[in-house]
């Protein structure tokens, strides 16, 4: 059973599709494979019997399989049994977690910010912690999906986080409890109807068409149109993106998700029935819009659907599979399988989403490292993306309580064309 990730920060996960994993058999492995398993064989022999601390065979053996996947791209690792129970009791709804949102830059986890009445805030894990270990596990060099998977479990199990704050070095033990991710909000803000989407979840597209329903309600005649906020959305779940896109368009193709071989290529097409009822629609997006989010943006922008503004997005544009070894017993492989597309044939890899209008965050706003930056990250695909070009920054001494939606707003009142200065406005 593969599951499809599609991941980036650590604040949701989501799971797709599902495929069959492929088998081989032992007796297919050529001469020179056998030689080389050999070699690793006599490798392990010399550590179990001569490392200076003894060490248990199945701890020499994860770590051996979590090196060999994560020497492969920044998103592959190793789930050993424990972290895949608990990946396969997250699948089934009944999940836990600590409560924090985390980075990763330069293979150093972070402590962004822990979220309010949850285990670690009432610990005490703050803001730019150090995120050392979990339960003795270093976490320098890991993924950010890894590092998030380690934190998450069944309810009421115990995690032991182990921070770095300044010089001192502290432990919190921590039980995991239900963490309620924030769905989906939505104002009105004159007469344009504004969508915060946070993650993608299997509600997502249904809260998202009672909140477009209710603005043209509350609005009425004078609505001008709909600014569908992505900033800071890690991704989610695969087909919930596939539906948001559909509610914005009538026809053509969504995404498409390529594999190793050529011939295996899934297509998501869009079906008639636009929500907004062709209004304008404009998506803010930033470093922190991934993997799920900029299918989306990818899709709308493709099809001329929707203006894309703000910075530029992360890059992820890799799919994971969850390959269970031996029924789970003996963990799981997660691993890169595909890779997906927009509907034009571009590759999101590394060069991510590049903003119709491109507009700074303004004073304050986060800087964030992006897929490139990750050590092993795939390399890009097809022709370099255009230069994102000097960003539309706020003018001198005037205060935004958000620049970007404030453009945005500005836009959509035909204020604001691209390439235009705020003076302008």
């Amino acid at each position: 059973m593969n599951r499809l990730l599609l991941l980036a920060f650590g604040a949701v996960l989501g799971f797709g599709l599902a495929a069959a994993a492929s088998h081989f058999a032992y007796g297919a492995i050529g001469s020179g494979t056998a030689s080389q398993l050999g070699r690793f064989g006599l490798a392990f022999e010399r550590v179990r019997d001569n490392y200076v601390d003894k060490q248990e065979d199945n701890t020499l053996i994860g770590g051996a399989i979590d090196g060999m996947l994560t020497n492969l791209d920044a998103h592959s690792s190793y789930f050993d049994p424990k972290t895949f129970d608990a990946m396969e009791t997250k699948a089934a709804g009944a999940y836990g977690g600590v409560g924090l949102v985390i980075t990763v830059i330069d293979g150093i986890a972070k402590v962004v910010q822990p979220i309010d009445n949850t285990p670690a805030s009432r610990a005490g894990v703050k803001k730019d912690d150090i995120l050392v270990a979990i339960d003795g596990t270093p976490m320098r060099g890991h993924a950010l999906d890894d590092v998030s998977n380690r934190m998450r479990g069944t309810i009421g199990t115990e995690v032991t986080l182990t921070v770095q704050r300044g010089n001192a070095r502290m432990d919190f033990k921590l039980t995991r409890q239900a963490i309620e991710v924030e769905r989906l909000t939505y104002r009105r803000e004159g007469d344009v109807g504004y969508v915060k989407i946070v993650a993608f979840s299997d509600r997502t597209d249904p809260d998202l068409r009672m909140a477009v329903a209710v603005l043209k309600k509350q609005i009425g005649p004078s609505l001008k149109g709909f600014v569908i906020d992505l900033r800071n959305n890690g991704g989610g779940v695969l087909q919930a993106a596939i539906d948001v896109s559909d509610d914005f368009l009538n026809a053509g193709e969504i995404v498409s998700v390529r594999g190793r071989n050529p011939g295996a290529v899934e297509r998501y097409d869009a079906h008639y029935g636009d929500i907004a009822d062709g209004k304008p629609v404009v998506l803010l997006v930033n470093g922190g819009t991934a993997s799920a989010s900029e299918i989306v943006a990818g899709a709308l922008q493709d099809h001329r659907r929707a203006t894309v503004l703000g910075t530029l997005t992360f890059g992820k544009g890799s799919v994971q599979s969850i390959m269970p070894l031996d029924n789970g017993a003996g963990g799981a492989l997660h691993m890169t399988t595909a890779r997906y597309y927009t509907p034009a044939g571009r590759s999101i890899q590394v060069t991510g989403i590049v903003p119709d209008i491109v507009v700074a965050g303004g004073p304050g706003a986060p800087e964030y490292q992006r897929e490139v930056e990750l050590p092993h990250h795939l390399l890009a695909e097809g022709p370099p993306a255009r230069p994102p070009g000097k960003p539309i920054e706020p003018p001198a001494g005037k205060s935004y309580d958000d620049f970007q939606l404030a453009m945005a707003l500005a836009f959509l009142h035909k204020t604001l064309a691209a390439n235009e200065a705020p003076g302008h406005i």
